[in-house]
């Protein structure tokens, strides 16, 4: 945007020191900003030799062009700026095109060099994560498989950060959706894995805990696999990348061609739209051949397939004549022709939609008890295989219901974002279903098996966790049927709680929509801003065990997940997540105050009142955001309008801690009487994963809770105290 208001400056008989400044001002801004783009180019050039030459290079390239643009600029100071004697960007407007064109292209270069190695880096751990997998398959002690269980935890939470950073970079909704979908199966997954090998190491000799087992790491690789397929763009061979189209995408294209018959009537021709129709029409045949589908909703969609093949065939008719003689009443004939076969195509859609979404409320409404779940737990804890294999029996009819629904819903679906969650869903079901039957099983051969009870537990939760996603879907998908929302995305990223956190399986799921995360983004972005501040006054400080730096790095990083959250990115999910956020922030930012309070005792200068003084605004600020944090709401604005006082209020404590972190900083400097404080620039690998280097921060905990629970879970620690 810098360049760009240099190069379309107007050239003026008359410039102002203002306008000089100005353009002095915007070309020292472009220079400082690509020595700091270069400096971290250089940095992953360093560290990445078989890049090294040409990601240098690039640097150098960038680096020559925004200092030509510096030199172009510098006209503040002079008396006469478009003298011949001194070239500025008055005299070779030229000049400054090139260096901007030769800067963009440098830039440019780099990105896509460091986007290589981002995708090295990910498969690098993929194939680290896939090597730890093999060894635990092959573990047969106890002892042997926590100690390469805990390395397999370190080696996901890994690969969770860089998949999900390249989750919220992607530009394209459905591979999005994608990435998303392959990382909830490798979260889930990754508790089943621990379960089910624990119970094989028990039970060494159990085939269906064998079963189960295999089942589960199967299901691993093939997420790990499609995450890198998404990462490096790619497919097996024989693949076709694109599901079949579904009902609402091929009417929505049907339409499309259809009215575009009033602007050209030769661009395509009749058999393309009777083929057009008859994919729909053999597409409604999933309704109308469905066990599940009501006899009316069937019967209400045959009808509608023939009269759309009937009003075809009456277009195509008028269409024809329309070609050889355009005359007004023709016209007029087609245009009625083009209306009457839209709303008939716009009643099939209503009618699809009402028999897929029908079906889903009452199926998801009935199994809402998960009474085939409870029953399978006890017979399988009283070792009865008889009724364990009834109900295995029930088990698999619900999930073959399940399964037709999501194929059902996802031809009405309405976006490809929602489309792809359908598909996630149903192969849930259908893997899920017989691995429960397997962990059922496994329990009645071994009743008095605790591990064997756990892993059936698991299997089950993760069941009853699917289904509850599916209500939430559900109502996306009506919300997006009637105009009330966008596109929607998808939010499964890895890690969440598991299922040892009492206090947030209990509370509601509430997630900011499109429309909100729109109203919010600009207080996230602020938020965002702060925390770069922060991060550059704590690294100035010398000493970064200080407690003031401590507190200061611990804040930055819970207000950086918030802001994640108002883009509906990484690790808090829901609005209750955010609440918690807050209020573990504003404990933190209480700290914070404490230190300073302390500090303050420690040196003698004119600003120590103002100190105290400001110590006391952030105890008072962090107090008014706990109270808001902890204050109880119902109903969708008022939840809104909580996070955003939340949002706001984390705002004002951030822009204030960072005004007292260098009034700190030069006292401590004053004190040492000129024994310096500044610290270099950590390098880049540090700077880039912002906890890295702070494994105690909240913010570290909190990310790596998902997966460090697992570790924790085998030395029987709560999951509350691993966070």
């Amino acid at each position: 945007s810098q360049i760009t208001t240099l190069i379309n400056h107007k050239d003026k008989p008359k410039r102002s020191d203002k306008t000089l400044q100005a353009i002095q001002r915007v070309g020292q801004a472009v220079n400082l900003a690509v020595g700091r783009f270069v400096t971290v180019g250089e940095a992953i050039a360093n560290e990445n030799h078989e890049l090294k030459k040409e990601m240098s290079v690039a640097c150098i390239e960038a680096r020559r062009a925004g200092e030509t643009i510096a030199q172009l600029t510098d006209v503040a100071s002079l008396d006469h700026p478009e003298s011949d004697s001194h070239i500025t960007i008055f005299t070779d407007k030229t000049g400054v095109v090139k260096a901007a064109r030769l800067l963009l292209s440098s830039v440019t270069k780099v990105l896509v060099l460091a986007d290589r190695i981002v995708i090295k880096q990910i498969i690098t751990s993929r194939n680290k994560v896939l090597a730890t997998m093999e060894q635990l398959e092959k573990v047969s002690s106890f002892q042997e498989f926590v100690q390469i269980f805990s390395q397999f935890g370190n080696e996901m939470v890994e690969f969770a950060h860089l998949t999900g950073d390249r989750q919220n970079d992607l530009k394209d909704e459905k591979k999005k959706a994608r990435m998303a979908a392959s990382r909830a199966v490798l979260e889930k997954c990754t508790m089943m894995l621990l379960t089910a090998s624990k119970t094989c190491l028990r039970h060494p000799d159990c085939e269906s805990a064998r079963i189960n087992k295999d089942g589960v790491f199967h299901r691993m690789r093939l997420a790990l696999e499609q995450v890198i397929e998404i990462v490096t763009d790619s497919r097996p061979t024989g693949e076709n990348e694109m599901a079949p189209i579904s009902i609402y995408s091929g009417i929505k294209e049907f339409k499309n061609k259809v009215e575009g018959l009033r602007e050209n009537l030769y661009f395509l021709s009749k058999e393309n739209l009777s083929t057009m129709l008859e994919v729909i029409l053999e597409h409604t045949e999933d309704f109308t051949d469905s066990a599940y589908t009501s006899h009316e909703h069937r019967e209400h969609i045959l009808e509608l397939s023939k009269q759309a093949k009937m009003e075809l065939e009456q277009l195509v008719s008028v269409w024809m004549q329309a070609q050889n003689q355009k005359t007004k009443d023709l016209m007029e004939d087609l245009e009625v022709a083009i209306l009457k076969t839209c709303q008939c195509m716009n009643e099939l859609k209503r009618e699809v939609h009402s028999a897929a979404t029908s079906l889903a409320a009452d199926l998801l409404k009935y199994h809402t008890d998960h009474m085939v779940l409870k029953a399978l737990k006890i017979t399988g804890v009283e070792g009865n295989l008889e009724a364990v294999a009834e109900y295995t029996c029930k088990l698999s009819e619900q999930k073959e219901q399940l399964v037709e629904m999501c194929r059902l819903l996802r031809h009405v679906s309405g976006t490809e974002p929602l489309e792809i969650t359908c598909i996630h869903a149903e192969d849930t079901f259908q893997v899920t279903g017989p691995q429960i039957i397997s962990a059922a099983e496994t329990l009645a051969l071994h009743p008095s098996s605790k591990i064997a009870k756990e892993n059936l537990e698991v299997f089950c939760e993760a069941w009853e966790s699917q289904l509850s996603d599916m209500s939430m879907l559900l109502r996306e998908i009506n919300d997006v049927f009637e105009g009330r929302r966008g596109e929607k995305r998808v939010y499964l990223s890895l890690p969440r709680p598991g299922k040892h956190n009492a206090n947030l399986k209990a509370l509601k799921p509430v997630k900011l929509d499109t429309e909100e995360q729109a109203k919010i983004a600009k207080l996230g972005l602020e938020l965002h801003l702060l925390t770069s501040d922060m991060d550059s006054e704590t690294e100035k400080w010398e000493d970064q065990e200080n407690e003031i730096v401590q507190h200061g790095q611990g804040m930055s990083s819970m207000a950086y997940s918030m802001y994640l959250f108002t883009r509906g990115e990484g690790l808090l999910k829901t609005t209750q997540d955010l609440f918690h956020q807050a209020e573990i922030f504003a404990t933190e930012g209480t700290k914070l105050a404490s230190a300073l309070h302390a500090f303050s005792d420690q040196v003698h200068d004119d600003d120590k009142p103002l100190l105290l003084l400001e110590a006391e605004k952030l105890i008072s600020m962090c107090k008014q955001l706990q109270i808001t944090a902890k204050a109880s709401v119902q109903g969708k604005s008022a939840t809104f309008t909580k996070v955003d006082a939340c949002i706001l209020k984390t705002r004002n404590v951030m822009t204030l801690s960072c005004q007292l972190l260098p009034l700190c900083c030069k006292l401590l400097r004053k004190n040492k009487a000129g024994n310096g404080c500044l610290k270099p620039a950590p390098p880049w690998r540090e700077d880039r994963i912002r906890t890295g280097t702070n494994a105690h921060t909240p913010e570290r905990r909190a990310e790596t809770f998902g997966i460090k629970s697992l570790e924790n879970h085998v030395t029987n620690m709560t999951f509350l105290e691993s966070k």
